[in-house]
């Protein structure tokens, strides 16, 4: 037989002695493990408001492209670029000389035409006279009156190139057509506008509310539509999420529907208003909003972590029954909400889901059940 050590000898029975004793102490718990420890939360129904988040622009409620209406020089701008401008403000000027010019021509001319209508009138009143005494000729009489007809026309030709005249002089003033904040100038002093070009000199856009224009699917929107609690939800607020992941913190409201479904993305653009007193939302901005789409009694709104998926799928949820037993329920889940699941079906009031813990538990094991709220109170009493 081999020799052993007495170090090898005292390490043997040190094993046995512990092998005993664990032995023992199960023994003595009846030779069962005891029930693993879960984290549930109690749920109750709800009445919820489900959303959907969209992606969308910012647009400006109104806006105006500064456009020049007659031809010229530019020699004055006469607003700071990015300011606030109201409507009548004068933006720009056009050298004025020869607008002034064509009024001082179409004065003349009609001063020339009320003259000439001034004679026709008293050759007219002449010819009459002769006419009672039997001296003129109704043939006299006839031209003397069309005489007089054609210089009145000629005076209301020349009134009228008047107007047109002092029109354009005004026009040399580029004025505001609508207040709020102007943008960059494309022109500076010395160019030389038209009144048919294409570009703008600038763009005025009323940002104190915008207006985020949204896709949505036009079979959503059916199905919006004819849920139950549409009508409430059209009026319901809507949230806004900016580009870098913060919530506005103005409310908004769907002021309208293009009644057109696009044939080749089928989307249907909806308009939201929002209020922007802080300027903060600018045209172009891309965003995102949570648009209340439905209303549902006796959801539940289930932690994700809660919710597994089986072989096929499917959501399912394990459960905390009576005596602590482990139950697995299959879930109608409608969509998420956060953190959550908003499930309509496999749950009842005051059902505990386990969501801690799931490793050691299996269906029909019995568990040792702490709600969430008491496991994060005893986390801050041992920190």
């Amino acid at each position: 037989m081999a020799h052993v050590s007495s170090a090898s000898a005292r390490a043997l029975v040190t094993a046995l002695v512990l092998t005993l004793g664990a032995g023992a102490l199960w023994a003595q718990q009846g030779g069962e493990r005891p029930p693993a420890a879960v984290t549930v939360e109690t749920l109750e129904p709800q009445s919820l408001t489900l959303t959907a988040t969209l992606p969308g622009r910012v647009r400006a409620s109104s806006e105006a492209e500064v456009r020049p209406q007659v031809n010229g020089i530019v020699t004055e701008r006469l607003f700071r670029e990015g300011s606030m401008v109201s409507e009548g403000d004068v933006l720009y000027r056009i050298d004025p000389t020869r607008y002034e010019a064509a009024v001082a021509q179409a004065q003349a001319q009609l001063t020339s035409a009320e003259a000439q209508l001034r004679a026709a009138e008293r050759d007219f009143d002449r010819v009459s006279t002769l006419n009672e005494r039997g001296v003129s000729t109704q043939q006299a009489m006839d031209t003397a009156a069309s005489a007089r007809d054609t210089a009145s026309a000629q005076v209301d030709v020349a009134e009228a190139a008047l107007r047109t005249a002092r029109i354009e002089l005004e026009h040399t003033d580029v004025r505001a057509r609508l207040s709020g904040r102007i943008g960059l100038s494309e022109v500076s002093p010395g160019a030389l506008v038209t009144a048919s070009q294409a570009a703008p000199l600038a763009t005025i856009r009323k940002l104190d509310t915008v207006h985020v224009d949204v896709t949505q699917s036009a079979a959503e929107l059916l199905q919006w539509r004819r849920g139950a609690g549409h009508e409430g939800v059209q009026n319901a607020e809507v949230a806004l999420t900016l580009a870098d992941g913060s919530t506005y913190d103005q409310t908004g409201a769907m002021t309208a529907a293009e009644p057109h479904v696009d044939e080749q993305t089928g989307v249907v653009v909806l308009r939201i208003e929002f209020p922007n007193p802080e300027m903060l939302l600018l045209p172009g901005m891309y965003v995102q909003v949570e648009m209340p789409t439905t209303r549902v009694e006796n959801a539940f709104l289930v932690p994700q972590e809660a919710v597994t998926r089986d072989r096929r799928g499917n959501p399912q949820t394990m459960v905390v029954g009576a005596e602590n037993k482990v139950e697995m329920r299959p879930l109608t889940v409608m969509q998420d909400r956060g953190s959550d699941w908003v499930v309509t079906e496999g749950l009842t009031s005051g059902d505990r889901v386990i969501v801690a813990g799931l490793q050691g538990a299996a269906p029909a094991a019995v568990v040792s059940p702490q709600e969430r709220e008491e496991t994060a109170s005893a986390a801050n009493v041992t920190e």
